[in-house]
């Protein structure tokens, strides 16, 4: 049955998730635009993208208030190299072009919902605790505890529990000055917000959460002892948690104004347990969905993504009896279909996953209000 992106939209939703199956098919992203450009005829104000939470101000404050260029909200705004992808660029232009001649409490706002990490390496903490320090006016020496952000950023600092900076003194010290600076920050909330602004305060508290999450981050890799499956999944979990708390505060900030579309991989927004295995590696933790959908109930929607062919993955039709393969052949580039699909369907296996695809399972669809299907990524135009 052919659905309507506001046919998920229930009258207690306040978080829409849109699940893709990979980032590297950018047929997602145009339908994504598109969808989007639909709910905010419905009253939607605001996106959260995959991306670096505190990198994303560059690109809100260019999409709200025109500040700087579209070049350079794409290249400071996005992490992940997702700044390079054609569908977000025109995302962010089209975002702009809406907001320009509107006043301020009716434009659309742009949220990254991840931490500043990428698959080998996180940064220090420094900068982050740096600006709430300065926000509160205190004279505090944080770089002196955190020392030389190489010594963080490095790869082996992720890959190594031994070369880890997580468990040291100076990171326990830090992680007690971030709790001194985050009870500051709210017992002095109404002075703040009088000599600056509420989006000043939130924005603060935003990159105050960014350094403690790192600092938690960097706990996890230096832990010792554990196999490379439990290591991984661990931060993978942590990364996932510190994903669903921004996601809570985006819906803090922006409660007033409308409900927000998150667009991120399945495996971040499903309603279930997440799991990754390859080769001998077998990771399972708690994604940002589950855990958003537990806390937030009927006020989260989780329609998840499905692709059937995709030339940029050199992904062939998918065999007979597989999830994909029944929704194939509707005659539709792409469709939003409900979830119910047959029990006696399978995973699909008839290819290696890469670049980070993930077929359709039960652990997708048993959380899932509906599915938004690419039958063959190569049909669907650039723009949709």
């Amino acid at each position: 049955m052919n659905q309507d992106m506001h046919d998920f939209v229930t009258p207690a939703c306040e978080l829409l998730g849109l699940g893709e199956p990979t980032h590297q098919e950018p047929a997602f992203g145009w339908v994504r635009n598109e969808l989007f450009a639909r709910l905010v005829d419905r009253g939607f104000r605001s996106i959260a993208l995959e991306t670096d939470r505190v990198a994303a101000f560059a690109v809100d404050a260019y999409v709200r208030e025109g500040a700087g260029t579209l070049d350079a909200a794409m290249g400071e705004g996005f992490t992940h190299g997702f700044g390079g992808l054609a569908p977000n660029r025109r995302l962010v232009a089209w975002m702009r072009e809406f907001n320009r001649e509107r006043p301020p409490g009716e434009r659309l706002a742009f949220h990254g919902f991840d931490i500043p990490t990428e698959n080998y390496s996180a940064p220090s903490p420094r900068r982050y605790l740096e600006h709430a320090r300065d926000y509160l006016g205190l004279d505090l020496d944080v770089a002196g505890a955190a020392g030389e952000d190489e010594r963080w950023s490095r790869t082996e600092a992720v890959l190594d529990p031994a070369r880890s900076p997580g468990d040291t003194a100076d990171a326990a010290r830090l992680r007690c000055l971030a709790d001194d600076l985050l009870l500051q920050l709210h017992m002095r909330a109404p002075e703040l917000i009088a000599s600056t602004s509420s989006a000043a305060w939130f924005e603060a508290r935003a990159r105050l959460a960014a350094g403690t999450g790192l600092l938690r981050y960097h706990a996890q890799s230096a832990v010792r002892g554990r196999s490379r499956s439990a290591r991984i999944s661990a931060l993978l979990g942590v990364r996932d948690a510190l994903m669903a708390q921004n996601l809570l505060d985006i819906r803090e900030v922006e409660a007033r104004r409308g409900p927000t579309l998150v667009f991120s991989h399945n495996r971040h927004l499903q309603r279930n347990p997440s799991a990754w295995a390859m080769g001998e590696l077998d990771c399972r933790w708690t994604g940002a969905g589950h855990i958003v959908g537990t806390l937030l109930g009927e006020r989260y929607v989780f329609v998840a993504g499905s692709l059937g062919r995709s030339e940029a993955l050199g992904l062939a039709e998918p065999a007979p009896g597989t999830y994909e393969a029944r929704l194939q052949g509707r005659g539709a580039a792409w469709e939003l279909i409900d979830s119910a699909l047959p029990e006696d369907a399978r995973t699909r296996t008839d290819t290696v996953p890469r670049q980070g695809y993930f077929p359709l399972d039960r652990e997708v669809l048993d959380g899932a209000a509906g599915l938004l299907h690419i039958a063959d990524g190569a049909a669907v135009p650039a723009g949709a």
